[in-house]
């Protein structure tokens, strides 16, 4: 069993979409002075290696409390080109961007989620396309050129009543 880290690391001043508000993580307690850590985190919910609900760009999509866990990890499987996607089965693209015609092949299965590599940022139509269809994206994984053709995805995110998209811990268990 071999376990790969997909998830980007969270910490202050880190990039974020332009426009977003910059990322903040401070210490506001420590072992010396109160005995224990803490820390005050402040960034927007689609930072880093995230995950997209429907709701972020579809007005009746479910949000993050609607959506049952098991949408957010499953079998999956690399996209190579010219594959056909399978109903049930998560699609994480490694080599190439999802555009148009594959967001309508995509649609047409429905695959169960879909996630992008890091290399690539979803173009808005494409975006919009998948949420309006129900589709669970993640955006921002890293090491996907580590991953085997077919392996477990798993993508966690915090259970934000109302939410749109939640940081994640991407992971994938192959052979």
């Amino acid at each position: 069993m071999k376990i790969i880290d997909l998830s980007q690391p969270l910490y202050d001043k880190m990039p974020v979409y332009p426009g977003d508000p910059e990322v903040s993580i401070q210490e506001i307690h420590n072992l010396k002075k109160e005995g224990w850590n803490l820390r005050l985190l402040t960034f927007t919910t689609h930072i880093g290696t995230h995950v997209n609900a429907p709701y972020h760009m579809a007005k009746s999509g479910k949000t993050l409390d609607d959506l049952p866990l098991e949408r957010f990890f499953g079998k999956a499987v690399l996209n190579t080109q010219g594959m056909t996607f399978d109903k049930n089965i998560g699609v994480i693209f490694h080599s190439q961007n999802i555009d148009s015609a594959l967001a309508q092949q995509l649609m047409q299965s429905p695959s169960k989620f879909v996630g992008l590599s890091a290399q690539f940022e979803f173009d808005l139509t494409v975006e919009r396309l998948l949420c309006e269809n129900n589709i669970i994206s993640f955006e921002n994984l890293i090491n996907t050129d580590k991953l085997p053709a077919s392996f477990m995805f798993y993508a966690v995110p915090l259970k934000i009543k109302g939410g749109e998209g939640s940081p994640v811990r991407a992971f994938a268990i192959g052979d």
